[in-house]
């Protein structure tokens, strides 16, 4: 199944999800309109790439050109006439019905609200919200919008935001090239490090693992199940070891053997326990005595079901470990996803993957056009 299917089959399955209030707030103050007959429809427009113009939701293109139907008997196949209203399209005469009624609603400060509400609830933080609602009243205020145009002007706008950040983690000449991988307890470190590492070396590099979380054992034996399964070498050290002191003999050891990549597991810290993030700090001052330039990427592994929380963790693990990007894990479990939109507007790190499952492959490049459709419920692009 290709990611776009598993962002809409497992992201955001609660009743308060994006899609569904979007649906509501046209529903409740919306009156419907006869749509269109099917023959006579207009071509879809290609997604709008600029929504501070509404050439999204006026413009109406030509008539496509309809080849020459075959002469039928016309007792056979009457052709329309004054009297004789034109007939649905060729689906709807098969289905024996007419398309559905369009529900429109007119764009006012009510409805406003109520958008600036949805967004709000689905994590994107009130200054993100307030300034996403804006973009999309501009030149739209008073105007009747169906449920879909307002998906389509939402998803282009939230993609307009992410598409600066959707960047993959950048591969550097240096070797070992070191990856710090940080975050707050339950994050999805030790599973975001065997995802990648399996990736990298299905790309041709060689990998090793440092297991940095030398306080808990199970930790390090949870990083050598996913080093069975991506096939890289772990290095491990005595419980209760420095992990700093691990990190230097890893980058030795790494070094020695060529390696192309080394990740270096660390152990989840709550970004309010100044001591835990002090040992981070000295784990980043012991590598860089090693090499001036390391690490030389800084992940921020972050859960999305921790909502506006993450916000604050980018803030402090920034301050302390210099953090290069994000990965963001456990799309699937939760039904907001707005607080990646809110990151990206308001820090402009770089997104490197997301991930969507516990599988070996659940991990994926971040795709803003795709992340934004799954969001707003907008169908797959073809």
């Amino acid at each position: 199944m290709s990611l776009f299917g598993k962002l809409k089959e497992r992201l955001f399955k609660s009743s308060t999800k994006l899609e569904e209030g979007l649906d509501a707030i046209v529903q409740e103050g919306g009156t419907a309109e006869p749509a269109a007959p099917e023959h006579d429809a207009p071509a879809p427009a290609a997604p709008a790439q600029n929504v501070a113009t509404d050439a999204a939701v006026q413009a109406t293109p030509p008539q496509p050109q309809r080849e020459a139907e075959p002469q039928l008997d016309p007792q056979l196949d009457p052709q329309p006439t004054a009297q004789t209203p034109a007939r649905p399209g060729i689906l709807g005469r098969l289905m024996g019905r007419t398309p559905p009624d369009v529900v429109r609603r007119v764009l006012d400060d009510a409805m406003l609200e109520q958008l600036e509400e949805l967004l709000i609830a689905s994590d994107m933080g009130v200054d993100t919200a307030l300034r996403v609602s804006a973009n999309i009243a501009e030149g739209r205020f008073g105007k009747r919008l169906s449920t879909d145009e307002i998906k389509a002007l939402l998803a282009a706008e939230l993609a307009r935001i992410l598409e600066p950040v959707a960047r993959p983690m950048p591969l550097y000449p240096k070797r070992p090239q070191v990856v710090l991988v940080v975050g707050v307890n339950g994050s999805g470190k030790t599973t975001t490090i065997g995802k990648l590492a399996s990736q990298f070396r299905a790309a041709g590099k060689t990998v090793v693992i440092a297991a940095g979380d030398t306080f808990r054992a199970a930790a390090v034996a949870q990083l050598q199940v996913w080093g069975q399964r991506a096939g890289v070498p772990v290095l491990t050290a005595p419980e209760g070891s420095d992990p700093a002191s691990l990190a230097f003999d890893a980058m030795t050891k790494a070094e020695a053997e060529g390696a192309d990549l080394l990740l270096i597991d660390t152990a989840g810290r709550l970004q309010n326990r100044k001591d835990l993030m002090e040992e981070l700090a000295k784990i980043v001052r012991v590598i860089r005595k090693k090499d001036p330039e390391a690490p030389h990427n800084t992940l921020l592994v972050l859960d999305a079901t921790t909502g506006q929380n993450a916000l604050s963790q980018v803030d402090i693990f920034r301050q302390i470990a210099d953090v290069s990007g994000l990965v963001m894990t456990k799309l699937d479990g939760t039904a907001k996803g707005g607080v990646l939109v809110a990151l990206a507007d308001r820090f402009g790190l770089p997104i490197h993957a997301i991930g969507v499952g516990e599988q070996i492959d659940d991990l994926a490049p971040f795709d803003p056009q795709e992340f934004a459709q799954a969001l707003t419920g907008l169908d797959a692009p073809r």
